[in-house]
C-alpha cells in the first residue's frame, strides 16, 4: 500500500531508482506543494496574512521544494548534499520575517547583524534557483545590479552613485516590500500560482484534451485541417496555460505527428505548434502572468488589461490560422478524415461539462467578482465536476500531485520574479531606471517612429531567454518610461514592450518554444524558428498598430474602436498573404510586394480618424490594392472551360 503511493508521489524524471532518498524528496516537495497551495488559497482569498509575511514564507516554500529538486537532480554527491542543506535553510528567511516582523516594522526595516546572515542564505538560494531553473540571463542581470549598487562610487558622471553597502541592501531587498518580495512576488502568490493550479486542475480532469478535439471538430474538415487544428487548440489551451514552451510540449505531441502524417514537413508542423503555442502568452485570462503583474505596475483593473489584450490576440490567432491554411493550399495537403462535425458533437454531448469551471471563471470576472475569488470558484467548480466519470475522477494523491504539478510548473517564474525583483529593487535604490529610458529618448531625438524601433530592439534583448513575466517586469522598468514621457498611454507602452518582450520565443537566437517543436518534430531547429517567424509576424507588426490604433486595445471611443478594428482586420490578412506567396494561385514576387504594399497603406501611421487627405487617399489605396488582387488571384484560380 506504501510503496504504491510512494510510487505515484515518486518526482517526475526520477532516474535512481525508488531507496530512501527519493521517497524523502518526493514527500518534502509534496508536502511543500500542499502548504503553498493552502497558503495561497487561505492569503489570496481571504487576504488576512500582511503581504510581507504572506510573501516570504510563499517564496521560501517555493526555494525549499525546488532546491530539493535540483539537488535530487545533480549527480555529484557534494553538490547534491549542498543543494539539500540549502533546500533546509531556504525555510529561514521566510520564518525569520515571519517571527521578527514586528520587530522589522518597529526599525523601519533597517537591516540588523542577524538578518545579515539571513539575507546572504535568501541570496545563495535564489542564485542557484535561478540558475537551474531560468538559466544564466537573469544570473547575469542579478550580478550587474548588485555589482552596481556596491561600487557605483566608481562609475564617473550621471550614471554614478554614492554606493550602498551590504545592511542598505538587506533593508531594500529582503525586509521591505521593494526587492525579493515586491510587487511580481504578490502577483505571483494572489494570481500565477492560483490560475496555474486552475489550469494543472482542468488538465489533469481533460479539459485540455476537450480544447483539442473542439479545434479538430471545427477545422478537421478543412483544407490543412491538422494544421488548423494545432493552432486553434494550442491557443485555446494557452488561454489557461500562457507558457509556450508548456503548450508546445503538451498539443505538440499530438498535434505534430498528425499534421506529419498529412503531408506537413517537420519544420513546417513544428513551425505551426511553436507559432500557436506562443498565442498563450497574449490571449486572455493568463497572458503568460503578465496580464495579472500589468494590472498592478499600472495600476488598472485585471479586466481591463484582459478586454485590452482580447482583440491584438485574436488578430494574431486570425493570421495564423490563415497563414496555415494558404500554407496547406501552397502544398496541395488534405483535410483531417477523422475529424469534423461528428467528432465536435460527440465531445460537447460526452465532455462539454468539463468547460464548465471556465464559463464559471468568465462569469464571475463579469459579476464584478475579484479574478482571486472567481478562480477559487472556478478550481471548486472543477473539483466538483471531476467525480462524475471514473476517468476524471480526482481522489486526494491527485489532488496532491496536482498542487505539485503547480508548484513545479509556476517554479520558473516564481525563480524569475524574485530575480527580477533583485533588478528592479537595485533600479530604484539607483535611480538608473529613469536614467536608461533617458537615454533612449536621448538617441530617438524626438522621432516617435525612431523611439519606437528602439524601445523595440531593447525590449526583444532584454526578453531573450526570459519567462513572460520576468521580462515584462524588466521592460516595465527599464523602457516603458521612455515611451510614456512621449505622451503614450500607459497601457499602450506597456503592452507595446510586453509584445517585443516575449516575441523571442519564437525568434532566434533563443526561440525556446521552436526549439521545443523541433525536438519533437524531427526537424531542424534553427529553420523551424525561421518558418514560426514567418507564420507568427503578427506579433511583429501590431505593436506599433497599437500607437496609431490604440482602439485595438479598446482605449478611446466607440468609433475609434471600431474603425481600429475594421482596419487592421485587412492590414494583418494581407501581409499574412504577403508572407506565404500563395492566395488560391502561387504568387508572384511583385503580387507578393502588392499586398504587402496594400496592407501597409491601410495600417498608415497616423490618427486612426484622421480626415486628412494623405491619410483617406492612402488607406483608401491600400484597400482597392488588396481587393483587385484578390479578385484577380480568384479569376486566376478559376478552371479553364472545357473545349468543345
Amino acid at each position: 500500500m506504501l510503496s504504491d503511493l510512494f510510487d505515484r508521489l515518486a518526482l517526475p524524471g526520477a532516474r535512481r531508482g525508488s531507496g530512501p532518498e527519493a521517497t524523502l524528496v518526493a514527500l518534502w516537495v509534496a508536502v511543500l506543494a500542499a502548504l503553498v497551495t493552502a497558503l495561497v488559497i487561505w492569503g489570496a482569498y481571504f487576504g488576512l496574512v500582511t503581504a510581507l509575511i504572506l510573501r516570504a514564507l510563499f517564496f521560501s516554500m517555493m526555494a525549499a521544494a525546488g532546491l530539493a529538486m535540483v539537488g535530487y537532480a545533480t549527480a555529484n554527491p557534494v553538490v547534491r548534499i549542498l543543494c539539500y542543506a540549502l533546500a533546509v535553510l531556504a525555510l529561514v528567511p521566510g520564518l525569520h520575517i515571519q517571527a521578527s516582523y514586528l520587530d522589522i516594522v518597529m526599525r523601519g526595516a533597517m537591516a540588523k547583524p542577524a538578518d545579515l546572515w539571513v539575507f546572504a542564505v535568501l541570496m545563495a538560494g535564489l542564485f542557484v534557483l535561478v540558475q537551474r531553473r531560468v538559466g544564466w540571463a537573469l544570473i547575469a542581470l542579478m550580478m550587474a545590479a548588485l555589482l552596481y549598487a556596491w561600487f557605483g562610487y566608481l562609475i564617473p558622471g550621471r550614471y554614478g552613485h554614492g554606493g550602498y553597502d551590504l545592511r542598505r541592501l538587506a533593508s531594500t531587498l529582503m525586509l521591505s516590500t521593494e526587492g525579493v518580495y515586491g510587487v511580481p512576488m504578490g502577483v505571483a502568490v494572489e494570481y500565477i500560482f492560483l490560475f496555474s493550479l486552475l489550469g494543472s486542475l482542468l488538465m489533469r480532469i481533460g479539459t485540455g484534451e476537450v480544447f483539442v478535439d473542439v479545434a479538430r471538430g471545427l477545422t478537421g474538415r478543412m483544407r490543412g485541417g491538422p494544421g488548423l487544428s494545432a493552432a486553434l487548440s494550442s491557443a485555446l489551451l494557452g488561454t489557461i496555460n500562457g507558457s509556450a514552451v508548456a503548450n508546445v510540449v503538451t498539443t505538440g505531441t499530438f498535434t505534430i505527428p498528425l499534421m506529419k502524417r498529412t503531408g506537413y514537413s517537420a519544420t513546417l508542423a513544428g513551425a505551426i505548434e511553436a507559432a500557436a503555442s506562443s498565442a498563450g502568452q497574449i490571449l486572455p485570462p493568463v497572458m503568460g502572468a503578465a496580464a495579472f503583474l500589468m494590472a498592478e505596475v499600472i495600476g488598472v483593473p485585471y479586466a481591463t488589461i484582459a478586454l485590452a489584450g482580447l482583440v491584438p490576440g485574436l488578430l494574431y490567432v486570425l493570421a495564423l490560422m490563415a497563414a496555415v491554411w494558404l500554407e496547406a493550399g501552397r502544398l496541395g495537403l488534405q483535410p483531417d478524415r477523422e475529424a469534423g462535425l461528428a467528432l465536435l458533437g460527440r465531445t460537447l454531448r460526452e465532455r462539454g461539462y468539463l468547460l464548465l469551471p471556465l464559463a464559471l471563471l468568465v462569469g464571475c470576472l463579469v459579476a464584478g467578482m475579484t479574478p482571486v475569488r472567481a478562480a477559487v470558484w472556478a478550481i471548486l467548480g472543477a473539483l466538483a465536476l471531476s467525480p462524475w466519470r471514473r476517468d476524471t475522477r480526482i481522489g486526494p494523491v491527485d489532488l496532491v500531485l496536482t498542487c505539485r504539478e503547480t508548484l513545479i510548473s509556476v517554479m520558473p517564474i516564481v525563480a524569475a520574479v524574485a530575480a527580477a525583483g533583485v533588478v528592479i529593487g537595485v533600479l530604484n535604490l539607483t535611480g538608473l531606471g529613469l536614467m536608461l529610458s533617458g537615454l533612449i529618448l536621448d538617441l530617438g531625438g524626438g522621432n516617435v517612429m525612431v523611439i519606437l524601433l528602439l524601445t523595440a530592439v531593447v525590449s526583444f534583448l532584454l526578453g531573450m531567454g526570459l519567462p513572460t513575466s520576468a521580462a515584462y517586469l524588466l521592460l516595465a522598468v527599464l523602457v516603458a518610461p521612455a515611451l510614456t514621457k512621449l505622451g503614450v498611454p500607459p497601457i499602450v507602452a506597456h503592452m507595446f514592450i510586453f509584445y517585443y518582450g516575449l516575441v523571442s520565443a519564437i525568434t532566434p537566437p533563443v526561440a525556446l518554444a521552436a526549439y521545443a517543436a523541433a525536438s519533437i518534430s524531427g526537424g531542424d531547429a534553427n529553420r523551424t524558428a525561421f518558418e514560426a517567424v514567418r507564420l507568427g509576424f503578427v506579433k511583429l507588426l501590431v505593436p506599433f498598430l497599437f500607437v496609431t490604433m490604440p482602439g485595438l486595445l479598446m482605449v478611446g471611443s466607440g468609433p475609434a474602436i471600431a474603425v481600429s478594428i475594421l482596419l487592421a482586420v485587412p492590414a494583418v490578412l494581407g501581409l499574412t498573404v504577403a508572407f506565404a506567396g500563395w492566395c488560391l494561385v502561387p504568387l508572384s514576387p511583385p503580387v507578393r510586394g502588392g499586398f504587402a504594399l496594400g496592407a501597409l497603406l491601410i495600417a498608415w501611421p497616423t490618427e486612426v480618424l484622421s480626415a486628412d487627405p494623405l491619410t483617406l487617399g492612402a488607406r483608401a489605396l491600400g484597400l482597392a490594392f488588396l481587393v483587385l488582387l484578390s479578385l484577380r488571384c480568384a479569376v486566376a484560380a478559376r478552371p479553364a472551360p472545357l473545349s468543345t
